[in-house]
Formats: C-alpha cells, structure tokens, sequence
C-alpha cells in the first residue's frame, strides 16, 4: 500500500473516530447510531446538566444560563453527528470497490475534516460562553472534573 492511501485511510480513520466522539455527546454511549430522537437528546442534556450543576455547585442563575448555551450546542452538534455517519457509510462504500479510488477518499476526507473543525468551532463557542457565566473557581472545579474522567476513561 502506497504513501498517500496509508495517510488518506488513517485520516478517514481518524474522522470516524470523531463520529464516535459526536454519538456519545449526541446521545450517550449506550445507545445506538441512526437519527437522534430529539426527546432522547434532551434526556441526555438534561442529565449531563444536572451532574455539570452538582458538579460546580451552580446558582440557579447559573443555572438559567447555562441552559440554552448547552442545549442549543446540542442541537447545532446533532446534524454534524449525522454527517458523520453517512461519511462512513461513503467510506465503507468506497473502500469496497473493486478498485479504490484515491480522489474520491481524499475528497470525503477533506470533506470531513471541515465538518470536525466546524464542530469544533461550534464546542469552543460553546464552551467560551459557558466560562463567561462560571466563577473562575467553578472553572477550576470543571477542569479536574474532566481530567478525573479522561483519566478513568483511558484506564
């Protein structure tokens, strides 16, 4: 396998890594792919709020806040998930050809690595407007909160 079809699978690998990022905030772990119910999305914000609220022992004005910041990030991050998926499918597709086309996976690529920085641009909007309504303490709290969980979660 030559140079540039190594890099261009490992990207494209690299891409549906994100997915799997994007359906476990869309929706939690446990479920399964396939369109978000958005009654099971605001299940999951709702859950995910009410740990980050106990976390950083937030005021209730906090509170209102934070609410519309998290969940209007959740609906703009749940088409991306989507976009996500059907790349895979492309990928998956592709890869099954008789011959692989080079062009064809370095486009999906490119294509993939502008949905993942739009994503990421919609989180740090997210997160920014989120630490403008927290304490620099809460802030603190939050950052151990997640290096405990990235931790447990990477053994």
């Amino acid at each position: 396998m030559n140079k540039f079809r190594r890099i261009t699978l490992a990207t494209l690998a690299g891409g549906l890594a994100a997915g799997v990022g994007f359906k476990a905030f869309g929706q939690g772990r446990r479920h399964g792919y396939g369109p978000i119910d958005p009654a099971n999305l605001d299940r999951h914000v709702d859950r995910m709020l009410k740990h980050l609220y106990a976390e950083i022992d937030a005021t209730d004005a906090q509170k209102q806040k934070l609410d519309p910041i998290v969940r209007q990030a959740a609906k703009d991050l749940a088409p991306m998930r989507e976009n996500l998926h059907a790349a895979r499918r492309e990928a998956i597709e592709l890869l099954s050809q008789d011959k692989v086309d080079p062009a064809a996976l370095e486009a999906l690529r490119a294509k993939q690595i502008g949905l993942a920085d739009e994503a990421s641009r919609r989180l740090t909007r997210a997160m920014t407007e989120a630490a403008e309504v927290l304490t620099p303490e809460q802030r603190k709290e939050l950052a151990a909160h997640f290096a405990r969980r990235r931790r447990w979660a990477h053994g």
